[in-house]
């Protein structure tokens, strides 16, 4: 934890994000970035004919990674512009190549093609460990795939599902973000150079007009950093919209993880599954038995920042004047790092629950018995008419019997007596014996058990073995 006590220090580095997730959005990383950018576009130059050498291309190689920040920081003091601050500075490490470092550029060349960059990295982090998540829910799925439990609708007692179908409710918003992510990570391109508004003025200068050596340009610098191509036009920025739509994809895991969370905490208020608990962990600092979802509760509440934040790159990509404006600087910076930083956290938080999920098949079973009378009533009825009821005649006296154990159970605190009272009425011609015998959770699953298998093989799986690289992440909690 951070030693700093005198001034405001980002809870997101320092309580909940990852080291991984935080160096991407690190100056370092920023300002290496910037100089791999300024050697694509010298080699571009060069090939396309300018007169820029080996020798000065490989001088720009040789100080691409050791920055001298202390001349970047020093320069800045005096001319109040960190691009050129740091031109200057990579420019006194390579004297031959001075003349030529930026040439034909902007700022936002270094600094909008970073950060298409720098969201790439960190979706990538993203998604490997979504698919992780993934991964460790299809493992608790399998496990627990036959496990009777109540379900709920409008969280009151409906027909049981297992404790392995829930959790494929959960695996299934996950996937969607999934398929997300991939669609986001395949379409993004880089802004290329494109000058000051947009028109690559400054390169039909530098080209003596020529269109078709100048088409080359963009294709060339997004091909040496790794992408398949750049926008086809924009203004001096690559279009805000980009953030948009990136940001809303770290919101959609967010709303995903955050119902994911919902369910364990109102588990754990059940007695049904709980979270991990650490052995010396407090779970109240008055209430010594206590084991609250502290981490369920973390994840959503990091999640609510998260949806909440993906408004701000939805607003200013709605609010950028004509070919750019700079009111989206301040607001990019803190929005985009910060929400990539949060949701890392919940991820790594999603991971840590998961793979301590514990469950307690006895309460399930103890509160689906409790319920089960009422559930099995069809089934009761049928097997009465079989014996040669009346099923119009059943049905009245099932529903009387159902409320009037209903009532037992909510004003008098007493246990579901309903098949008692079944067994008691003459009509059903059935004994207690007869009636505890349908009782068996597992006949009223429907096809939970299959569903699970059938999802698991035929979705789950496959994407988790296309994604086994990325397989094997194990969070590291901070607090």
């Amino acid at each position: 934890m951070s030693q700093i006590k005198d001034r405001y220090v980002s809870p997101l580095s320092e309580r909940y994000s990852s080291k991984e997730m935080q160096y991407i959005f690190s100056p370092d990383m920023k300002f290496k970035t910037w100089r791999k950018l300024w050697i694509a576009l010298a080699e571009t130059e060069k090939e396309l004919g300018l007169n820029i050498t080996d020798e000065q291309i490989e001088e720009l190689k040789a100080h691409a990674e050791d920055i001298n920040y202390e001349v970047a920081t020093e320069r800045e003091k005096l001319v109040r512009h960190d691009v050129m601050s740091h031109v200057y500075a990579y420019g006194v490490q390579c004297p031959k190549a001075k003349g030529i470092i930026h040439l034909g550029a902007t700022s936002c060349y270094v600094g909008d093609n970073t950060d298409i960059i720098v969201m790439r990295e960190a979706l990538r982090l993203v998604k490997k460990k979504l698919v992780n998540v993934i991964s460790e829910l299809a493992d608790f799925a399998e496990k627990y795939k036959a496990q009777p439990t109540l379900a709920f609708t409008h969280f009151q007692p409906a027909q049981p599902t297992t404790v392995g179908k829930r959790a494929t409710l959960w695996i299934n918003e996950f996937m969607m973000d999934l398929d997300d992510v991939n669609y986001v990570l395949g379409s993004l391109k880089l802004l290329g150079s494109k000058g000051t508004t947009g028109t690559q003025a400054s390169f039909l200068e530098l080209f003596d007009g020529n269109q078709e050596t100048i088409d080359k340009i963009d294709p060339m610098i997004a091909k040496k950093m790794g992408f398949e191509q750049c926008y086809p036009v924009s203004g001096q920025t690559y279009s805000r919209k980009v953030d948009t739509r990136v940001m809303n994809v770290v919101a959609g895991i967010a709303a995903s993880a955050h119902k994911f969370s919902n369910d364990i905490r109102l588990l754990q208020h059940l007695k049904e599954v709980e979270e991990p608990f650490e052995k010396n962990q407090i779970g109240s600092s008055a209430m010594a038995y206590k084991r609250n979802p502290m981490r369920s509760e973390r994840i959503a509440s990091l999640s609510r920042y998260v949806m909440v934040d993906a408004l701000n790159p939805a607003i200013t990509s709605a609010t950028q004047w004509f070919e750019r404006t700079l009111d989206d600087s301040a607001n990019k910076r803190l929005s985009i790092a910060e929400g990539f930083l949060a949701v890392d956290g919940i991820l790594d938080l999603c991971l840590n629950v998961v793979d301590g999920l514990v469950v307690y098949p006895k309460v399930i079973e103890k509160r689906l018995r409790s319920e089960l009378p009422f559930m099995a009533t069809e089934n009761i009825m049928m097997d009465a008419v079989k014996a040669g009821g009346d099923r119009q005649e059943l049905h009245e006296r099932i529903r009387t019997l159902s409320m009037e154990a209903g009532r037992n159970v909510k004003e008098q605190g007493l246990d579901n007596n309903l098949l008692e009272l079944i067994a008691e009425d003459p009509a059903f011609n059935m004994t207690l014996e007869d009636l505890q015998k349908t009782m068996d959770p597992a006949k009223y699953t429907g096809r939970a058990e299959v569903q699970v298998e059938s999802y698991l093989k035929n979705y789950v799986r496959p994407v988790l073995e296309e994604n086994k690289e990325l397989l094997g992440v194990k969070a590291e909690i901070n607090v």
